[in-house]
């Protein structure tokens, strides 16, 4: 597809959320090492955000200060659902971001997470507006929102903006049908307003590296040399109106990984989409928490619960069985933040997550594990 530079964007993008760590640090050597095979590739996409720790700050180290401007391109977020936003703040957050980063501009940008409880924080500060001064500025070339939740919302939101470029959608094969998430909905309202999309989860947080033993089973059967992920992103790259696809990679090896079948991206045939569609009915079945480790529910929690680590751990229990690992888990996570038992049901955590999950109730459950 072209962009509105009218030159090909490729396919895959760089999702800098999940980067490498030394210790609690962005392992900037390592993502140095990425950013140089992903740029050899001819992938030239990447996606950070104000809110990502570290991230606009990694970016400009491995990549705005050792390449060429005009040789990719950025996208980034403003956040208006921190419980501490005000206008003043959030309107602050563009110059953090230029001076983070150091890109001068940005190519991409986005209304970051946009739900029924913080959209219209979105108009309440003015944002819509200040963000289009900033693309006539010059700073911005072209804006949209991110976007988590009903395809009613969605629609209302693209006909009362019709000057967006593109918006960013949670699409993959696991969630298509999913009634919360709802992924195919959300893409044929954004197909049906004429908007382009950059997809983000398509590997579900990396739920979709590693699914079911029988997901596995399937996929290997018929291409035993391509991994599971590349399955999930090549179903949702092979959809009409996709700009690029990103992919959160923690390490060298899921780089490579990714490039191995994106470098000559080839659409699904007719027999994979049939063997995604047995794919998506075995995990129609699963027990497991669709939590993608997001940890927009973190951010806030006043008792500084790890709850993504608590439902990793629930999840070895409730996937494969694993008891005893699900518990040791659960000690480990214990020893990162405070005890799911903490909890004080102010719900923060469920106002704030993308899957719509009831997160009280599920860390209730997590605490069969101590």
């Amino acid at each position: 597809m072209a962009d509105w530079f009218g030159k090909e964007v490729p396919k895959l993008g760089f999702g800098m959320m999940r980067l490498p760590k030394k210790g609690v640090v962005t392992d900037i050597e390592q993502t140095k090492k990425m950013v140089d095979l992903f740029m050899q590739a001819g992938f030239t996409y990447f996606d950070t955000a104000f809110v990502y720790p570290g991230s606009e700050a990694a970016t400009k180290k491995a990549l705005v200060d050792r390449y060429p401007r005009e040789s990719y391109t950025i996208c980034t977020k403003i956040n208006a659902m921190l419980p501490t936003a005000t206008e003043k703040s959030v309107k602050k957050q563009f110059e953090t971001s230029l001076q983070r980063t150091g890109a001068g501009y940005f190519d991409y940008y986005l209304l970051h997470a946009l739900m029924e409880n913080n959209y219209r924080r979105y108009d309440k500060f003015g944002i819509w507006d200040f963000v289009k001064e900033q693309k006539e500025k010059g700073l911005i070339r072209h804006f949209g929102f991110s976007y988590h939740d009903s395809p009613e919302l969605l629609d209302r939101l693209l006909t009362d903006h019709p000057e967006v470029d593109f918006i960013q959608l949670q699409i993959n094969y696991a969630d298509w049908e999913d009634k919360s998430v709802a992924s195919r909905a959300n893409y044929e309202v954004a197909r049906k307003h004429g908007k382009s999309i950059v997809v983000m989860e398509p590997v579900k947080g990396g739920k979709l590296a590693a699914p079911p033993k029988k997901v596995e089973e399937l996929f290997k059967s018929y291409r035993p040399d391509m991994s599971c992920a590349s399955w999930a992103i090549r179903f949702v790259a092979s959809l009409p109106g996709i700009i690029t696809v990103l992919s959160g990679m923690s390490n060298i090896a899921q780089m490579e990984d990714n490039l191995s079948y994106m470098r000559d991206f080839e659409p699904l045939n007719d027999e994979e989409q049939e063997i995604i569609r047995q794919a998506q009915v075995i995990l129609g079945s699963s027990a497991a928490i669709p939590c993608t480790a997001c940890g927009y529910c973190t951010k806030g929690c006043p008792k500084g619960i790890a709850i993504p680590e608590y439902f990793a751990a629930m999840n070895k229990k409730l996937v494969g069985g694993q008891e005893e690992a699900a518990r040791e888990a659960y000690r480990k996570a214990a020893q990162n933040g405070s005890a799911a038992s903490a909890c004080i049901e102010c719900g923060q955590c469920e106002g704030a997550c993308p899957q719509h999950l009831p997160i009280i109730s599920l860390l209730k459950d997590c605490q069969s594990l101590s």
